[in-house]
């Protein structure tokens, strides 16, 4: 029984999977809707519905691919405004998470401190405080990650404002030559 419904799953699976693609073929004046690809002397469109959002792409088109990490190694991909922007917003972004921490701490201490109250144990009872100091040991170290990742995208930020600031002040012995 168990291998009859991996096998049937296994069948219905690949059945599923082509249920959010939807073709659009196009010959002169004439479309046509399909579920599989359309003949090589129609142009295809390829009509995909995911999360409500219905998007069409045209099929025959070759896209240019662009690598990411090649952009960015490049360094053409971001100017040096946009990349101070983005780390003002990533710092902005890790206190914001810092802050979160010490929400998430209080509320944590509150449930321990209930489940201490509840087993009717005193404040100084040894599991009480091995658990507060793990808790306390933990959101320490999120929160030291988070300020060591700050820290150092102070000194980036420090070094782009350096170079822009050496790029602008090269820029014009340059015009005079």
């Amino acid at each position: 029984m168990a291998k009859f419904l991996i096998a049937l799953t296994l069948l219905v699976l690949p059945l599923t999977a082509q249920a959010n693609n939807i073709y659009k073929c196009i010959k002169d004046d004439k479309i046509i809707f399909s579920q599989t690809s359309c003949p090589k002397e129609f142009r295809q469109h390829e009509i995909t519905y995911q999360l409500g959002i219905a998007t069409e792409i045209d099929s025959d088109e070759q896209q240019k691919i662009i690598d990411p990490l090649q952009s960015l190694l490049s360094k053409e991909a971001v100017s040096q405004e946009k990349l101070l922007q983005l780390i003002g917003s990533e710092i902005y972004r890790l206190k914001q998470e810092n802050s979160y921490y010490d929400i998430l701490r209080a509320s944590e201490k509150q449930k321990i401190d209930r489940k201490r109250y509840w087993q009717k144990k005193p404040k100084d009872d040894p599991e009480f405080l091995s658990q507060l100091e793990e808790m306390n040991l933990y959101f320490d170290g999120l929160i030291k990650l988070n300020l060591d990742s700050i820290e150092l995208l102070k000194q980036h930020r420090v070094q782009i404002q350096a170079e822009s600031i050496s790029d602008e002040v090269a820029k014009p012995a340059d015009k005079v030559q």
